[in-house]
């Protein structure tokens, strides 16, 4: 007998969630099976684990399967699966609330220009909201495995602000999802609609999908499966199309766009296991703000039975885009977190699938460019951490490498350090890169005009990470590679200069370096002649091993402590402003242009000034001539 029901409040962000989805998702409507089937499998997939050290959970049912059932009177389609169910208390934490971290990210991606993005759903647990993309009322009823029969719960919600609780007795093990249709949903009424979407989405569910049988004459239905009903890795590649490998990876990444590609692997012998990894072809929209704390894309089994999803001990973390499976045969069917940090064969686990990984992108960079190309737009960032995480890969993660260069055609970063040794001149025996905040900072940089103007390539790296990712990369193939921002490089070597010139050039500015270091005083730590510049005025140098500008930001901006350094200015004597100030015998001006050299050359480092305003007045004063 049923108690009383009682009416509960959504939790704000399932009422946001729910409006957003009820609203925006027009297309891709059928996504509601293809998430309520895989929380179905996902529920038996936890009772079969719950059942290795409590055999008594499966009471007699172990045949676990997952049933779909359509009343076209009632105009409801209903999924049934006996796995492991929910408590009332789960029922309230699972549906009523939304606990993920990533919920917010989920509200704000779905509430801008994604909106429309279907995929979004899955990826932050709230598939089972698609329900009511396509019924404006849900029913779940439910009873966790080992509970009594009378530990029955029925949630019901017509998708408002709102939502009715009540305890049911006799309720089956496992979970029952009926959505009342709406009345212009009749299309997935039709049984022969319902079996083709399990086809083209759920085919490859472990667990039987079944629906009732054709009736025959006099006869009561049967059910009857509609899916293959094994898991799809350990089926022979030889029986797989494309279309298997592309709706598993669907399912397992609550994605609709394909995957870039995959790799499907038997390994047998000191270890016994299976994996099949994929590149995804688009980036998840979180992936650089919470991604290496949230990753879930490879899910472990042990002889078939699904235990965690375990990516931080399969991959490390400069591969968390990567999706897939993972089945050993060795590890023990009770294996948990802990066990897993503590076992031998996990660390041979992990090479073993790095390895797959990097091999398939091995592939693609050398017969499918334009793939491997996709790959790094979408991950080539998140990828260069691994040269600092990887030491026993880090040579095989920097060929993968690429980078944008002063001979590549625009901001595209095309070019392996290969490339770059290909055409290194004879006279040059270093790999040269310039970090700087963006593209047009990094090829408008003054640092680069000596180089260029001598057809010196220099490696322009932009992103982020590749101030932090350049100070672990220091060699290749032999070669150093040399920040051409950073300590004392050989230009006159590659400018094909004799030392006699540069000591004439530095002997002829000794008035002006003295000028400006009167002028600057302690804000340089010295004033130089440059061998950099041929066009600029000026520009920061620093030690070869200090922190380059870009990382001292970085720093700053997350409340670190950076220590305080002064900068290294050069000078071009032979540009005009400097020819002024040579020549400048008011000494306020002289300390006006001294100091607009030494802010035009932080500025174009992105160094925020102490005091811009004082900055415009000088810039001012040289315009027009006033004092």
């Amino acid at each position: 007998m049923s108690a009383a029901a009682e009416t509960h409040k959504f939790q704000a962000e399932v009422a946001q969630v729910l409006h957003l989805v009820t609203h925006s998702l027009y297309s891709h409507k059928e996504i509601f099976l293809r998430e309520l089937v895989s929380n179905a499998s996902d529920a038996c997939d936890k009772l079969r684990f719950e059942a290795i050290g409590k055999p008594e959970l499966l009471s007699g049912d172990s045949d676990l399967h997952i049933d779909i059932s359509v009343d076209k009177d009632a105009r409801t389609i209903t999924i049934r699966d006996n796995g492991i169910g929910m408590s009332r208390d789960e029922v309230i934490a699972n549906i009523g609330t939304i606990a993920s971290s990533g919920t917010r990210k989920f509200l704000e991606a779905l509430s801008s220009e994604q909106k429309a993005d279907a995929n979004l759903i899955g990826q932050f647990g709230v598939g089972f909201y698609s329900a009511f993309v396509v019924a404006d009322k849900v029913t779940l009823t439910t009873r966790r495995a080992g509970d009594p029969a009378d530990a029955g719960v029925r949630w019901e919600s017509t998708g408002s602000g709102e939502y009715t609780l009540e305890n049911v007795d006799n309720a089956s093990r496992g979970t029952s999802v009926t959505l009342h249709l709406k009345g212009d949903e009749d299309e997935f009424l039709q049984p022969w609609q319902l079996r083709s979407l399990v086809a083209r989405y759920s085919d490859h569910i472990g667990f039987p999908i079944r629906m009732p049988a054709e009736k025959d004459e006099g006869k009561d239905a049967e059910w009857e499966v509609i899916n293959q009903a094994s898991a799809l890795w350990t089926r022979p590649k030889s029986e797989l199309k494309d279309e298997d490998y592309q709706a598993f990876y669907k399912h397992i990444a609550h994605d609709f766009n394909e995957p870039l590609a995959w790799t499907h692997n038997r390994v047998e012998g000191n270890q016994n296991f299976t994996s099949l990894l994929y590149l995804p072809s688009k980036s998840p929209f979180d992936l650089m703000m919470g991604g290496r704390d949230e990753r879930k894309g490879l899910k472990l089994y042990v002889k078939r039975v699904f235990i965690m999803d375990a990516a931080e001990q399969l991959l490390p973390a400069y591969l968390r885009c990567v999706r897939g499976v993972v089945d050993s045969d060795d590890l023990p069917l009770n294996v948990s977190r802990e066990i897993l940090q503590q076992n031998r064969n996990l660390e041979k686990l992990k090479a073993a699938c790095t390895r797959r990984v990097l091999d398939l992108l091995d592939k693609l960079a050398k017969d499918e460019p334009e793939k491997f190309a996709a790959f790094w737009q979408q991950f080539g960032a998140t990828f260069k951490e691994g040269i600092a995480e990887d030491f026993a890969n880090k040579e095989r993660i920097a060929k993968l490498l690429r980078f944008a260069s002063t001979k590549s055609d625009g901001a595209a970063q095309t070019v392996s350090l290969d490339d770059y040794i290909g055409r290194m001149a004879a006279n040059q025996d270093a790999i040269y890169y310039l970090t700087a905040d963006g593209y047009a900072a990094a090829k408008g940089s003054p640092q680069l005009e000596a180089l260029k103007a001598n057809d010196v390539e220099v490696l322009l790296m932009y992103d982020r990470i590749d101030e932090w990712m350049s100070s672990y990369l220091t060699e290749f193939a032999g070669k150093k590679l040399r920040n051409v921002a950073k300590g004392d490089i050989d230009f006159d070597k590659l400018a094909g200069i004799d030392a006699d010139k540069r000591k004439e050039v530095e002997k002829e500015a000794e008035g002006v370096v003295k000028k400006l270091k009167d002028a600057l005083g302690e804000r340089v730590r010295d004033v130089r002649v440059s061998a950099r510049l041929t066009d600029s005025p000026s520009c920061i140098v620093l030690d070869e091993h200090e922190m380059g500008l870009a990382m001292q930001r970085l720093l700053k901006q997350a409340g670190h402590d950076v220590p305080a350094s002064k900068p290294i200015l050069e000078i071009n004597p032979a540009h005009p402003l400097l020819k002024r100030l040579e020549s400048e015998q008011d000494d306020a001006r002289s300390a006006d242009i001294a100091l607009l050299l030494l802010d035009q050359a932080q500025l174009l480092e992105g160094v925020a000034l102490e005091d811009p305003a004082a900055y415009v007045r000088r810039v001012n004063v040289l315009l027009t001539g006033a004092s």
